[in-house]
């Protein structure tokens, strides 16, 4: 049972949150503009996000201890990143003066679902002297996001990442997995890493590849190809995860969906809380789906739920 898991949630290895940490304005749109229109929106409000920014966010509040490399600017947006990251007790290894944090517009439909306009910051200005902050733990885990691998900044963290041998990486390339170009893809996939894709990027990732598009038989063929584990979220489905150990599908948690921005972010944080207590794949992804779950339920993206709130909410799972 997952109430059972979960009280046995301890942390035995390091984590480390590689990415972004910027301002969502989410606002509601009765359909998503087209040329030459003028729409109205509602806003719903302005919040922190980002998405290794959710990721740390899940972490904390599931009670593990993460050292954050989400780069803080100079500028009206980093300061109230800044201001609330020191409300939740989140703390950044990386700081700079040379330039504001990015910001995105998020437009939630009538169903929830989000489309998102970005504006870039400081968070892709990765650099030598900042990669040389970051912890050498071998045995550890590190989170890197889409984002900033189809950055300019990809090839630097690409070279980081092939130097650190001992290391597990999820990667979480959302969106952006259809702009990742093939040679840095195949360096990527060199290191071994541990990819989540949602259901239309697995479906990209399969036209890409020239694999199938069936569940099972993606994840077989992607065992074969690179010998890493893939986990492919399914929403109301559950999630499947491949890897040499073991092949499944981790259950679903049935939720009301008020908006979906943050949930597959969450669903990382919750699948690496998982595996730096020492759990299988299959046990740290059905933690990250009872995580998403709730965070589909609440607005924003950077709701994710204590410990405490995910044993009272499926105290009978």
């Amino acid at each position: 049972m997952l109430s059972d898991t979960l009280r046995k949630l301890r942390q035995q290895r390091p984590v480390t949150v590689i990415g972004s940490a910027v301002i969502d304005v989410i606002a509601d749109a009765y359909a998503l503009p087209w040329r030459g229109c003028d729409i109205e929106l509602q806003q719903q409000s302005v919040n922190i996000g980002g998405c290794a920014l959710n990721v740390a966010v899940a972490l904390k509040r599931l009670g593990i201890d993460a050292c954050n490399a989400l780069p803080l600017g100079q500028g009206v947006w980093a300061d109230i990143v800044r201001n609330n990251l020191s409300r939740q007790g989140i703390s950044s290894i990386i700081d700079t003066d040379k330039g504001d944090n990015g910001w995105c517009l998020a437009l939630v439909e009538p169903d929830g679902e989000r489309t998102f306009m970005s504006f870039t910051g400081v968070e892709n200005a990765w650099n030598d002297d900042w990669l040389a902050r970051l912890p050498r733990d071998a045995n550890g885990l590190v989170y890197l996001s889409g984002y900033q691998l189809t950055a300019p900044c990809a090839e630097l963290l690409i070279s980081w990442l092939e130097s650190m041998p001992g290391v597990t990486a999820l990667i979480d390339f959302g969106p952006r997995i259809a702009d990742v170009p093939a040679q840095l893809f195949a360096r990527i996939m060199a290191c071994q890493p541990i990819i989540t894709l949602n259901r239309q990027e697995a479906e990209i990732v399969a036209e890409q590849q020239q694999l199938s598009k069936d569940i099972s038989e993606l994840g077989k063929a992607w065992l074969a190809r690179w010998n890493a584990p893939l986990i492919v979220r399914q929403d109301k489905d559950g999630a499947w995860y491949f890897s040499a150990e073991k092949c499944g599908q981790a259950q679903a948690f049935p939720t009301t969906v008020v908006d979906t921005i943050g949930a597959g972010d969450s669903h990382a944080g919750g699948v690496l809380a998982g595996l730096s207590a020492g759990w299988s794949l299959a046990d740290a992804v059905t933690l990250g789906n009872a995580v998403a779950s709730w965070v589909v339920s609440h607005r924003g993206g950077d709701c994710a739920p204590s410990r405490e709130e995910l044993l009272l909410a499926h105290k009978h799972v």
